[in-house]
């Protein structure tokens, strides 16, 4: 087991749930108990956002809850980005006055965050119209964000497309001014469903039902066919820019494969708890050469069923092999609070380490945050 991940124990306990929330909130699904969906950490501060839309912020210098940051009573938040170019948190919200049709951005701080001075954060895009179906999306790699903006229309203009079976058109754009780069048609099988065309740098992805994986080169027009007994259709693709990689997530396996369609790693110990593979419940390390994950776990209950309680692995993403992981069966891993603050880890391991919804991996820390269909959020530590 590597250095950082050993002797790692149970240190902290956060609950996002207040019996309070009523005197800030006035949206009844808000002051519910609701799952965690997403944990980001920055600067000794995990901000935790839970199924009904409230987040809340909690340092890891006084244990102690900062803020929710729901400025609004009627506010609720679906998704949070950390900036790291200027040590700010994005959160995209709706909102029940505006009944919750248009997102809403907002940047704050981390440095405001921990004084608690959450008005201190501004709008960002206003002048984009993100109603459905507009969208906002982040994009970590190459520091930007992609907004789409669907502006109100009067509806008076009707625009009729002449479907053509036998290609899809494409057209590859600048990210950094939006020119057009490349126009083209994409030659498709008559009559079959396309079940994804996914994009990584000059790398075209199509599948369509029950045919083979095609990967263009759009620069080159090279095309490479994968058999369909090969690499059947996954249910998410994580791409690895910094090794031209990509993992693929389906029934519950994770695999890893180059862009000449070859199978570089398949994983030994590493068999996810959510059928669907849900993201928010993997982390990749910036060097991208680990995979950390909530997954089965290989102990059984105790009247020998599958057990209800997994595990978190961490396996190596070049070789395949489990590095270390955090388990309920382990005689090692034990409840160790730390002295700061006023510890108050109600939850046993097993109990912590049942239905976890959300990870994080703070590699500044070396610490694994883990958020529950309870609305707790874990710490793990050395």
């Amino acid at each position: 087991v590597p250095e950082r991940f050993r002797n790692m124990q149970l240190q902290e306990e956060f609950d996002t749930y207040d019996h309070d929330a009523h005197l800030f909130v006035k949206l009844q699904f808000l002051k519910k108990r609701s799952k965690i969906i997403e944990i980001v950490a920055a600067k000794d501060i995990i901000f935790a956002l839970a199924h009904s839309g409230l987040c809340a912020a909690f340092s890891r210098v006084t244990n102690k809850r900062l803020s929710f940051l729901n400025l609004s009573p009627d506010e609720v938040i679906r998704s949070l980005f950390y900036n790291k170019n200027n040590d700010s948190l994005i959160t995209v919200s709706v909102y029940a006055s505006d009944h919750f049709s248009t997102l809403k951005c907002r940047t704050t701080p981390i440095e405001y965050i921990r004084r608690d001075q959450l008005d201190a954060g501004f709008p960002l895009f206003e002048s984009e119209s993100l109603k459905w179906p507009g969208f906002v999306e982040f994009d970590d790699v190459n520091g930007k964000v992609l907004t789409y903006s669907a502006q109100d229309g009067p509806g008076i203009m009707l625009l009729i497309y002449d479907r053509t079976p036998s290609y899809v058109p494409l057209k590859i754009l600048s990210i950094e001014d939006g020119k057009p780069l490349k126009l083209f048609k994409h030659l498709l099988h008559r009559g079959k469903k396309i079940d994804f065309i996914e994009q990584f740098n000059e790398k075209l992805l199509v599948k369509q039902e029950d045919e083979n994986l095609q990967i263009l080169d759009v620069r080159s027009s090279e095309l490479i066919e994968i058999s369909i007994e090969k690499f059947m259709t996954p249910s998410a693709f994580i791409f690895l820019y910094e090794n031209n990689l990509f993992l693929t997530f389906r029934n519950r396996t994770v695999a890893v494969w180059n862009f000449r369609g070859e199978l570089v790693t398949s994983f030994e110990d590493h068999l996810l708890w959510h059928q669907d593979c849900s993201t928010n419940n993997i982390y990749i390390t910036t060097d991208q050469d680990l995979i950390i994950s909530y997954c089965k776990s290989d102990a059984a209950a105790d009247d020998g069923t599958a057990s209800s309680i997994g595990s978190i692995n961490m396996s190596d993403i070049m070789t395949g092999k489990c590095i270390a992981k955090i388990a309920a069966n382990d005689p090692a891993l034990s409840i160790a609070p730390r002295k700061n603050g006023s510890p108050s880890i109600w939850s046993s391991i097993p109990e912590a380490l049942e239905d976890v919804t959300a990870l994080f991996y703070d590699e500044d820390r070396n610490e694994i945050y883990t958020g529950n269909s309870q609305g707790l959020v874990h710490v793990w530590s050395s």
